[in-house]
């Protein structure tokens, strides 16, 4: 091979890690404008202490947190939220989400 096919080769493979890196910048972009307009929408239908108590949950289990978060935008958008949403009612759908997972329980002898 001569130095040009090589430094043809290098271009090539130049251009396709740019190319690689500004899908994943804009796949990263994406990501983040969807975060932040969740957290707009939750910031609109939670209360401070419904929003500080799903951040707890965050932070012990993320699944949790991620389908309350989603129902809740989805009750939302179908329009079947009059108010705020509540620690209280908050605690009320983690109860029934709690309800349908499998009771384990831990016993100490």
């Amino acid at each position: 091979m001569s130095d040009e096919e090589l430094e043809a080769i290098r271009q090539r493979k130049l251009a396709a890690l740019r190319e690689q890196a500004m899908e994943e910048q804009a796949r990263e972009q994406q990501i983040a404008e969807a975060q932040a307009q969740k957290e707009a929408i939750l910031r609109q239908i939670l209360t401070p202490e419904a929003r500080s108590r799903l951040t707890n949950i965050r932070m012990v289990k993320p699944q949790l947190a991620e389908q309350i978060e989603l129902q809740l935008i989805q009750l939302a958008s179908a329009g079947r939220l009059k108010a705020r949403v509540t620690d209280e009612q908050l605690k009320g759908l983690l109860q029934q989400m709690q309800g349908k997972e499998r009771d384990t329980k831990i016993s100490f002898r």
